[in-house]
């Protein structure tokens, strides 16, 4: 049986990178879990310190259950090397398309995302091969993918 998990992601911002994920997954801000007005009435029920405690959105999760939940865990240290782990996210379409469709999806995507707080870093692509992608940052730094 398939086992259930979130991603965690450390960040300084939770808030900030919530929103930017939600908006960048098409995912939407978690609600609280029944019977609390809020995620950190539900942390304090757990026993969390209050000043463990940020103000804004945390979590988000996928509106049709498909992918996992986000959480976004606040850290005092900064990132300071490459990811270990790093999401690409598919927005060019089928391979059966052509490959110059594939790269305009995948550009308009980059596009979008820089719109909204991410940073473009490079196309990965090589000659002859039938594959485009761009390299990503999103706004505290993470390395991610387009393909």
């Amino acid at each position: 049986m398939p086992v259930r998990f979130q991603l965690v992601i450390d960040c300084a911002d939770a808030d900030r990178l919530a929103r930017f994920w939600a908006a960048a997954l098409g995912y939407e801000l978690a609600p609280a879990p029944a019977g609390f007005a809020t995620w950190n009435d539900f942390y304090r029920e757990l026993g969390v310190p209050e000043e463990d405690l940020v103000d804004g959105a945390d979590r988000i999760s996928d509106p049709e259950v498909h992918g996992p939940s986000i959480w976004f865990h606040v850290l005092p240290d900064a990132k300071t090397v490459k990811n270990r782990l790093h999401l690409d996210i598919h927005a060019s379409g089928e391979r059966t398309d052509p490959i110059e469709t594939r790269r305009k999806r995948v550009d308009a995507e980059a596009s979008r995302l820089a719109g909204l707080g991410a940073t473009i870093t490079g196309a990965l692509s090589e000659e002859g091969l039938d594959h485009y992608a761009v390299g990503m940052k999103d706004p505290e730094g993470n390395e991610f993918d387009i393909n």
